[in-house]
């Protein structure tokens, strides 16, 4: 493992368990060149899943993909690190029942979507901002609308 810090691949292990509902292994770590600690996480993939995007192509799952935009969604947010992990951790529950491995992203981006305006309007309009490609004023007028009733 590399040591995000210094970028070392010395590193040990001080800590382990199980986190998010037993679905992953919570591992603390420590860089042996520089000291600093590091949490990684590990997970069972079972089958990979392929996301069709709008324009045909077919890309591999990336869960780092889904956090980063959910987290740039709740950025300057009062939501904390633990419930955008919990969202992400949620929709993926939700796609694994789906049956098949290939899933449109339009349905990736309605469950965060649903997660999100559960979560924090603000973040949900962020995100619905960019998911649905708002043209201009009165498309995002229109989606605040429809939160306020």
């Amino acid at each position: 493992m590399k040591c995000p810090f210094c970028s070392s691949t010395e590193t040990k292990v001080v800590d382990s368990r199980t986190a998010q509902k037993s679905n992953a292994i919570r591992r603390r770590r420590e860089c042996l060149d520089c000291r600093q600690r590091f949490t990684t996480y590990e997970y069972i993939v079972e089958h990979p899943l392929v996301i069709i995007k709008n324009d045909g192509r077919r890309e591999e799952y990336s869960r780092e993909k889904l956090y980063n935009s959910v987290k740039i969604a709740c950025n300057k947010r009062p939501i904390p690190v633990d419930k955008i992990d919990s969202i992400v951790m949620d929709v993926e529950k939700e796609l694994e029942e789906v049956s098949g491995a290939e899933v449109i992203s339009h349905f990736v981006g309605e469950l965060v979507i649903k997660h999100l305006k559960d979560v924090d309007e603000i973040a949900y309009i962020r995100f619905a901002s960019v998911y649905k490609k708002f043209k201009d004023l009165d498309e995002f007028m229109s989606q605040i609308e429809n939160i306020s009733e």
